[in-house]
């Protein structure tokens, strides 16, 4: 079992209530102070959870099934942080009976300051993580404050007077989070770049279709290893494009140790990336992330691709080693004037591995694309069919449409997650 946004905030919210009802007196219980102390109490839990899932820790990716998961759920621990702390703004924390005391000693004035500085540093986060109109270069550097605008709440729940001490159930588990949390920040801010497995590699060449490159770098030294499928963070050494950026591999493993990116114009970094990318460029490849790799299986294999949704499947088509491939059916959607960039032949690669290739240019309304489809399902049975799709989430929920007319079931759904942002 993966975990998952609702695995992981239900039983935290659930261990922060129970954790805050252990530290007051039973008749506080049904009380609005409690679901105050317990809504902040689950606020810190979730912000720092959040922190850690941002260290892209290697334990933690596999827990959640891929770093693209990992970003999901770390995005709606940021949303859920904001939701609880709001309920514990709203009310008082405290009530007559219940014993009280600030677990580190701050000035009133401090106090109060830190207290309102914390809501607004939560929202500053959430907004962050929310709002995809902020320009990428301004996005990623304000997000790289999360990590000491969390130390200002650190600060909040240990100087504001609460019924938590420290050495109780509820202050130990405030505290090994937070420091966990600290930990995962400070790793993700300081020592990251140096230590994260990561290569440098050159730029040999740039194919165009004016929308979109296809980039292939050259490793400087040793390259990095990956699976077809996954995906890395690029880093040029140019003016602009020098914040890590993430990108799926378009290529497999090279014997010269070369790697390939398809990508398309759709913000203002990759615009920038597609206008000014020219051989010798130098880049920062830290690599591999994600668990969107392909295992043969017995049976039909249907793959569904829209716009630059199309990069791990080149990878899969490159891929030497991999089997199967005469079974599997290749749905293109793309749209017409935004073609692939020159040197990408996907029909030439999917004829020379036997697979059929079916180019679609109407949506997923397609006759072609939804007949094929369901006469695909009827010849090898609704759990015959393994789906492996990447793409806009709104071509993936059209997708699940179809899977659910065919009586194809949603276990049978192979998928990354399009956005990270």
């Amino acid at each position: 079992m993966r975990l998952g946004p609702l695995s992981l905030i239900v039983p935290v919210a659930l261990a922060g209530f129970v954790l805050a009802a252990s530290t007051v007196p039973a008749d506080g219980w049904p009380t609005t102070a409690l679901l105050s102390l317990g809504s902040g109490m689950v606020a810190v839990s979730l912000m720092a959870l959040a922190a850690v899932l941002g260290a892209r820790w290697k334990p933690v990716e596999s827990l959640f099934g891929g770093l693209d998961r990992v970003y999901e759920t770390h995005k709606w621990l940021g949303v859920w942080a904001l939701v609880f702390a709001s309920v514990h703004l709203l009310f008082k924390a405290g009530a007559p009976g219940w014993e009280v005391a600030p677990i580190v000693q701050l000035p009133g004035p401090a106090t109060r300051f830190v207290r309102q500085a914390a809501f607004v540093a939560l929202m500053v986060i959430v907004l962050l993580a929310l709002d995809r109109k902020i320009p990428y270069r301004t996005w990623r550097w304000w997000h790289k404050l999360s990590g000491p605008l969390f130390l200002v709440v650190v600060a909040h729940w240990l100087s504001i007077k609460s019924p938590v001490a420290l050495a109780s159930p509820a202050g130990g588990w405030l505290a090994g989070l937070s420091g966990l949390a600290v930990v995962a920040a400070a790793w993700k801010l300081l020592l990251y770049p140096a230590l994260s497995r990561h290569a440098t590699y050159r730029l040999l060449a740039v194919a165009s279709s004016g929308t979109a490159v296809y980039l292939r770098l050259a490793p400087e030294r040793r390259p990095l290893p990956f699976r077809p499928g996954q995906f890395a963070f690029l880093s040029f050494e140019h003016e602009g494009l020098r914040e890590p950026h993430p990108f799926t591999i378009a290529s497999a493993q090279q014997s010269d140790g070369s790697i390939a990116f398809m990508v398309r114009a759709s913000g203002d970094y990759t615009a920038r990336l597609v206008a000014e990318a020219r051989p010798g460029l130098v880049a920062r490849v830290y690599a591999p992330f994600g668990r969107f790799t392909r295992a043969p299986e017995d049976g039909t294999d249907i793959w569904i691709a829209g716009g630059v949704g199309v990069t791990p499947f080149l990878a899969w088509l490159q891929d030497p080693d991999a089997r199967g491939l005469e079974r599997v059916t290749f749905f293109h959607f793309f749209t017409p004037g935004r073609e692939l960039p020159a040197g990408v032949d996907l029909p030439g690669l999917a004829r020379s591995r036997g697979v059929e290739l079916v180019e679609v240019a109407g949506g997923p309304g397609d006759t072609r694309f939804r007949h094929r489809f369901a006469q695909l399902v009827a010849n090898a049975g609704p759990a015959g069919v393994r789906v492996r799709f990447c793409g806009p989430r709104g071509l993936l929920g059209a997708v699940r449409a179809v899977m659910r007319e065919s009586g194809v079931p949603e276990n049978r759904l192979q998928h990354e997650l399009f956005e990270f942002r």
